[in-house]
C-alpha cells in the first residue's frame, strides 16, 4: 500500500491528476457553504433534524442542501437526467443507436443531450425546494423577483458541480459525480461524529457496537462482491501468414459479480426521493383534495416495509438495466468472430452471445441481491434499534466503499500502464 502511494507520487502526471481533483473538491465544498439569502439557521436545523427523507437527499448534495448553499440541489438533477435518458435508449431506437453503435461521437451527443435536459430538472427541482422551504418559514419571505434569481442561483449552482464532475471523470482516478458525493459524506463525518459525542448514553452502547460490526460485515461484503467475477475462457485459432504463426492461444473473458457499481443505489434512491419531494411540495397547496393525495403519499412511502421492498426491488432492476446498457453480449460475441476467438463447446455468432447472456443472467443475479440486501439492511437495523440515523449512515456508507473501490481500480490500472512504459 505504500509502495503504491509512493509510486504514485513520483510520476508527475498521475500526481497533478490527483492534485486538480483534489482542487476541485476544496471548491465544491467552499461553494457548499455559501447560503442562498434569508436563511433562517434555527428552523433549517431542526426541520432537518425532522426529517428523514431531506437527510438522504443531503446524502446527494454532498451536505450541501443542510446549509441551503448555492450548490444546495448537488448532482441529484443530473442523475435525474441521466436515469431519463438511459431509460429511453430502451424506448427510442434511434439514441440506442447513437449511444452504442457510432463511437465516440455518438458518446459526446448523448451526453450533451443530457447535460440540455439537466437544465429543466434543476429548474424544477430548484424551484420547488425554495417553495418548500419558503412555505416552512426556513427562508424568509422575499419579492418575486429575488425569489426568481434564488432559483436562478441554485440552478447554476448545479450546473456548475455538472461541469465540476466532468472535470474530474476525464481526468481517469474516478467518477466525477461519484467523487463529488463522496466528498460530502466524508466532509460531514467530524460533525456527525460530534453530534454522537454530544447526544451520547450509555445505555446505547450495544446498538451502537452492533452497527459498527454491521457495518464491518458491509464493507466486506461490498469489496468481496464489486471484486468478484466470473471468467469465461476464450480461444483463439491458429493463422497462418506467410511464414508465422498467429492466434492459438488462450484467453479469459471475466464478467463481474456487480458490473454497475454503485449506479444502482444511487439511481435507486433518485427514483424514490422524487415522488416524496413532490408530495412534500404539494402537501402545503391550498387545494384540499391535492394535499390530501400529497400526505396519502407521503405516509404511504414513509412505510418502512413498503419503501424498503420498493427500495431492494430498484435496486436490482436498476443493477440489470444498467448492465444491460454498458454490456452489449451480442457486441461481444461479433469482436471475439472477428478476432478469430470462441468459447470452447460453443458456435460462433449467435450461439456465443446467448451463452454469455445465460452467464451474465446468472452472476448479476447474485450481485443484484446482494447488493439490494446491503441497502436496505441499513433500514432493518433501524427497525430493531430505532435510530433513524443509522439508515442514512448506511446509505452513506455503501456510496463512500465503492467510490474508494472504483477510484483505487482507476489509479492502479494507470500505474500499471506506467510500469508497462518502463517504470
Amino acid at each position: 500500500m505504500i509502495e503504491k502511494i509512493v509510486q504514485i507520487f513520483k510520476i508527475k502526471d498521475l500526481r497533478n491528476r490527483i492534485f486538480f481533483v483534489l482542487a476541485l473538491l476544496v471548491v465544491f465544498r467552499l461553494m457548499a457553504t455559501i447560503p442562498v439569502p434569508g436563511v433562517d439557521i434555527i428552523r433549517l436545523k431542526s426541520f432537518f433534524e425532522g426529517n428523514q427523507l431531506f437527510g438522504l437527499l443531503n446524502i446527494f448534495s454532498g451536505g450541501a442542501l443542510s446549509n441551503l448553499s448555492i450548490v444546495m440541489l448537488g448532482v441529484g438533477p443530473y442523475i435525474t437526467a441521466s436515469i431519463i435518458m438511459q431509460l429511453l435508449t430502451m424506448l427510442v431506437p434511434a439514441l440506442k443507436e447513437l449511444y452504442n453503435e457510432e463511437g465516440e461521437i455518438g458518446r459526446q451527443k448523448f451526453n450533451q443531450y443530457t447535460r440540455y435536459l439537466t437544465v429543466p430538472m434543476a429548474a424544477f427541482s430548484g424551484y420547488g425546494l425554495l417553495v418548500l422551504l419558503k412555505n416552512q418559514r426556513i427562508i424568509a419571505t422575499q419579492s418575486s423577483l429575488v425569489f426568481l434569481s434564488s432559483v436562478f442561483v441554485v440552478v447554476a449552482g448545479s450546473m456548475f458541480l455538472m461541469w465540476l464532475g466532468e472535470l474530474i471523470t476525464e481526468k481517469n482516478v474516478g467518477n466525477g459525480i461519484s467523487l463529488l458525493i463522496f466528498a460530502g459524506i466524508v466532509a460531514r463525518l467530524p460533525i456527525d461524529l460530534k453530534q454522537t459525542l454530544i447526544t451520547y448514553d450509555p445505555s446505547q452502547i450495544p446498538t451502537y457496537l452492533a452497527f459498527i460490526i454491521v457495518s464491518l460485515i458491509v464493507i466486506a461484503g461490498v469489496v468481496v462482491v464489486t471484486e468478484g467475477e466470473r471468467a469465461i475462457p476464450v480461444a483463439y485459432a491458429k493463422r497462418v501468414r506467410g511464414n508465422r504463426i498467429y492466434g492459438g492461444s488462450m484467453a479469459q473473458l471475466p464478467l463481474r459479480v456487480n458490473q454497475a457499481g454503485v449506479i444502482p443505489i444511487i439511481f435507486a434512491l433518485s427514483i424514490l426521493l422524487f415522488p416524496q419531494l413532490i408530495a412534500q411540495i404539494l402537501g402545503s397547496v391550498s387545494i384540499l383534495w391535492l394535499s390530501q393525495l400529497a400526505r396519502a403519499m407521503t405516509g404511504f412511502l414513509r412505510n418502512q416495509f413498503i419503501y424498503g421492498s420498493l427500495y431492494f426491488l430498484l435496486v436490482i432492476l436498476f443493477t440489470y438495466f444498467y448492465t444491460a446498457v454498458t454490456f452489449d453480449p451480442d457486441q461481444i460475441s461479433q469482436n471475439l468472430q472477428k478476432q478469430g476467438g470462441f468459447i470452447p463447446g460453443i458456435r460462433p455468432g449467435n450461439s456465443t452471445a446467448e451463452y454469455i447472456k445465460h452467464i451474465l443472467n446468472r452472476v448479476v443475479l447474485i450481485g443484484a441481491i446482494f447488493l439490494g440486501v446491503i441497502a436496505i439492511l441499513p433500514i432493518i437495523v433501524q427497525y430493531f434499534t430505532g435510530i433513524a440515523a443509522l439508515t442514512i449512515g448506511g446509505t452513506a456508507l455503501l456510496i463512500v466503499v465503492s467510490v474508494v473501490l472504483e477510484s483505487a481500480k482507476q489509479i492502479n490500472s494507470q500505474l500499471v500502464m506506467r510500469e508497462y512504459e518502463g517504470f
